[in-house]
C-alpha cells in the first residue's frame, strides 16, 4: 500500500512538474513571439511616418499644389514619387497651371494623354537632392548657366536673374523658382510659377 501511495505521489509530482515545465515554455513562446512582432510594428510604423512626409504627402498637404496632385494621380505618379529617391521636384503651383493655354490642362488629365503628361511631370523632376544652394553654386561654376538633366530625359537650363533661379525649358519657356528647400523625406521641393515643356 505503501509503494502505490508514493507511486501515486511520484507520478503527481512527474505530472506537476512536467506542466510546470509546458507553462514556461509556453510563456518562453509567448515572449519569443512578443518579440518577432515588435520589429515589425516598429518597421511599420516607420513606414507610415516616412510615407506621410514624402513629396507627394508634402505636395497634397499645400493647397497650393492641388492641381500638382490631381495631374500626379492622373499619371499613377504617387508610388514613384513615394519611393526613396532621393529627388528634386520643380513643382509648378496652381497658378502656373493657370497659365496654360485653355483647355490644355483638362485635355492633359483625360486618360488617353496619360503619356504625355507623364512625360510633362517628369520632366519636372531630378534624381538626387539639390536644395537650393547647390543649384546657385552649380550656376556660378559654370560660367551663369547650368543644364539639369530631368527623370523625363530632357534638359532644363538654370540661370540666376538677379537672386532668382530662372529655368529655361527645351522649348524656351521661363519659369521663376519661387518658393526652396521644402524637405521631404525622400527629397526636395522647389515651387515654380510656370509649367515647363519638355
Amino acid at each position: 500500500m505503501k509503494k502505490i501511495v508514493l507511486t501515486s505521489f511520484a507520478l503527481v509530482g512527474l505530472l506537476i512538474s512536467t506542466s510546470c515545465g509546458n507553462n514556461k515554455k509556453e510563456a518562453e513562446k509567448v515572449e519569443v513571439e512578443k518579440e518577432q512582432v515588435t520589429p515589425t510594428e516598429t518597421e511599420s510604423t516607420e513606414k507610415e511616418t516616412s510615407e506621410s512626409s514624402t513629396i507627394v504627402a508634402i505636395a497634397a498637404a499645400n493647397e497650393n499644389f492641388t492641381t500638382l496632385v490631381a495631374a500626379v494621380k492622373a499619371a499613377d505618379l504617387v508610388e514613384t514619387l513615394n519611393s526613396a529617391g532621393p529627388f528634386t521636384v520643380f513643382a509648378p503651383l496652381n497658378d502656373a497651371f493657370g497659365k496654360l493655354p485653355e483647355g490644355t490642362l483638362d485635355g492633359l488629365l483625360k486618360p488617353e494623354s496619360k503619356e504625355t503628361l507623364t512625360s510633362i511631370l517628369t520632366y519636372h523632376v531630378v534624381s538626387g537632392e539639390f536644395k537650393a544652394a547647390d543649384v546657385v553654386k552649380a550656376i556660378n561654376d559654370n560660367n551663369g548657366s547650368f543644364v539639369i538633366t530631368t527623370v523625363q530625359g530632357g534638359n532644363l537650363t538654370a540661370s540666376l536673374d538677379g537672386d532668382s533661379v530662372i529655368l529655361t525649358d527645351s522649348k524656351g519657356n521661363k519659369s521663376k523658382v519661387v518658393l526652396t528647400d521644402v524637405d521631404a523625406s525622400n527629397g526636395v521641393i522647389h515651387a515654380i510659377d510656370t509649367v515647363v515643356m519638355p
